[in-house]
Order: C-alpha cells, then sequence, then structure tokens
C-alpha cells in the first residue's frame, strides 16, 4: 500500500510540475518609426564601405536605404536628397526614426533612436556606431530632422 501511495504522489507531483514557463518574448515595434530604429541599431558594428548599402558594409545614406527598403519603403539614395524629400521635424519633437541631418560640411545623415541618440554610419575606417546628438560635434553640424512617411 505505501508503495501505491508513493507512487500516486510522484505522479501528482509530477504533473504539477509541468513544463516551465518560456519567457516572453518583447512584442515587435508597432511604429515604422520603431521598427526603423530598432533595425539601425541591429547594423551597429558593421563596417562603413563608401557607396554601401547593404549588411556587408553601409555609407551614412546607405544605411538609411537599406533599413527603410527592408521595411517597404524607397527613400532617394543621398543624405542631400532624403533630406529634400522629407517634411521637416523640429528637433524638440524627434522620435525613434526620424532621420538627422548634419553639415559636416558634407551631406551626413543617421537614424534617430530616441533619448537623444541616433545610429550612422560616421565614415572610412570605422562601423556603424551610436552617437549623441548633444555631442559638441554634431551640436555644431546639426542640419535638421525628417520625418519618413509609411508605405
Amino acid at each position: 500500500m505505501r508503495v501505491v501511495a508513493a507512487l500516486a504522489l510522484s505522479i501528482v507531483l509530477a504533473a504539477c510540475a509541468g513544463t516551465p514557463p518560456r519567457p516572453e518574448r518583447a512584442p515587435p515595434p508597432a511604429t515604422l518609426g520603431a521598427r526603423a530604429a530598432s533595425l539601425a541599431s541591429e547594423q551597429i558594428g558593421t563596417p562603413y564601405r563608401s557607396g554601401g548599402s547593404a549588411p556587408g558594409g553601409f555609407d551614412c545614406s546607405g544605411l538609411v536605404v537599406y533599413v527603410y527598403r527592408e521595411l517597404g519603403v524607397a527613400l532617394p539614395r543621398t543624405a542631400a536628397e532624403q533630406r529634400a524629400a522629407l517634411g521637416r521635424v523640429p528637433l524638440e519633437a524627434l522620435a525613434p526614426g526620424d532621420l538627422v541631418f548634419f553639415s559636416t560640411p558634407e551631406e551626413h545623415v543617421g537614424i534617430y533612436l530616441g533619448g537623444g541618440e541616433f545610429v550612422h554610419a560616421p565614415g572610412s575606417g570605422r562601423r556603424v556606431e551610436r552617437a549623441r546628438l548633444d555631442a559638441p560635434y554634431f551640436i555644431l553640424a546639426y542640419a535638421g530632422g525628417g520625418r519618413v512617411a509609411g508605405p
């Protein structure tokens, strides 16, 4: 009788244990801008390549073209063309996914992440990186923001 009781108890305990709960996955970002900011962040560390617009290497505007193309939005190829094509967004109204433009003295562009940070492909010999809008270099070079409309 004790053996049967022990066996029944072990079956009950095993059934209660069940499978461990799965960790919850964060839902994908909901807005186009949030998805763009997320995808841009995934490119951090990719080498700079002049004329590059694919994960093997990016220039600044190529990074923007790649990110938005992956999300179904076609944008012009150069930073100057991108800036001309988009509506202006004031600095205080920037949202994740907005483009931030700089005159360095060439046109330069990055993708705003929020919290004063953006992702960009800085130049030859460097890699895609996160930077701050309030860094002295970018404060002086800031030329405006633009918002990409959905597909």
